[in-house]
């Protein structure tokens, strides 16, 4: 089967590989996002996914805007490829790219669509508190994630997992999908199915304002937003920027399904039975674990933060490095 894929980010990288380790599959080109600068040195940065080409000494194309690259589409089209294969690419396709494989267009997309269509499905899922999640094949049409489906996958969600975790966990299984999904829909073991409209939720890009805390939000709300947005959640400490990097809502208001890690995190706690604050205010202190502040519904455990031009540090190093005492305030980022 000729292959040519479409990605970007470390998201796609295990599909990639998967591809590429397969001896039924010929990879013909790789197309990627132009290399970008970083902010360090200011020098061009080639993506994973080019990487990973690269090593393998793949052809690789990076058209600014591939709507409008007549070269490479006009390369797209002489490889005369049995599928393309997009996952996280970065870029819409149009309906001239989507209609030249035999077998179509299939991408991977990070959510049991039809819910969380869009530009960033894992962190929204787990804002919203979402206690499951998994990928879906698709087949593309001109739509955002509006495609019929072919075939799912799902994982749980655990009470700790941020977003990087879950994006790792479910870009390996989306490689494997993906495979499984090339070689039935070529041998038509499967049907593609259209969504169902009224089931849809979409998933936007990130904005700066989703990052920053209002402390008078639940302890369970501020807890999804930090794991969802990781590593970008704000808030102030002493007048200064401060990240809130992981935390987990404690007291007897909430109910986990019990992990190694919960156990011993709650196994730490001070009594909180009569502990109360105004919304930001730290009101209590687990030794060896870092800062319990209160919240608009409850309290949160700060586990790890950074503080402004800081390298990220636990929670009980911030207690001990800035002498934290009960009754200080963290304000709202």
């Amino acid at each position: 089967m000729k292959v040519v894929f479409f990605g970007t980010p470390d998201f796609a990288v295990p599909t990639l590989d998967k591809l590429l380790n397969q001896p039924d599959i010929k990879v013909l080109s790789v197309v990627t996002q132009p290399d970008k600068r970083r902010e360090r040195g200011n020098k061009l940065i080639p993506s994973p996914v080019k990487t990973v080409a690269l090593n393998h000494n793949l052809p690789v194309w990076q058209p600014q805007k591939i709507k409008k690259d007549t070269e490479t589409l006009t390369q797209l089209r002489q490889l005369n490829a049995d599928v393309f294969v997009v996952v996280a690419y970065g870029q819409i396709l149009s309906a001239e790219t989507l209609d030249m494989p035999r077998l179509g267009c299939i991408n991977v997309h990070g959510s049991i669509l039809p819910k969380y269509r869009g530009a960033a499905p894992i962190q929204w899922c787990l804002y919203n508190g979402e206690t499951e999640t998994g990928v879906t094949t698709m087949l593309m049409d001109v739509g955002m994630d509006t495609g019929a489906m072919l075939l799912k996958a799902t994982t749980p969600i655990r009470l700790l997992d941020h977003a990087q975790d879950l994006a790792e966990r479910l870009s390996v299984l989306g490689g494997d999908l993906l495979l499984e999904t090339l070689f039935k829909w070529e041998s038509r073991e499967i049907e593609a199915i259209h969504q169902d409209e009224s089931e849809a939720t979409y998933a936007p890009l990130i904005q700066k304002h989703n990052y920053s805390l209002d402390w008078s939000k639940s302890a369970i709300q501020l807890h999804n937003q930090i794991r969802g947005f990781y590593p970008n959640c704000t808030a102030t400490f002493r007048d200064q920027g401060i990240k809130i990097l992981a935390s987990v809502p404690v007291g007897d208001a909430y109910r986990y399904k019990p992990t190694a890690e919960l156990i011993q995190i709650h196994q730490k706690l001070p009594d909180l039975s009569n502990i109360s604050g105004i919304p930001g205010a730290v009101v209590s202190i687990a030794k060896g674990i870092g800062a319990i502040i209160q919240t608009g519904e409850g309290l949160l455990l700060l586990r790890e933060v950074q503080l402004a031009g800081k390298r990220p540090q636990s929670g009980w190093d911030f207690v001990n490095g800035n002498r934290l005492t009960v009754g200080e305030m963290l304000g709202n980022g």
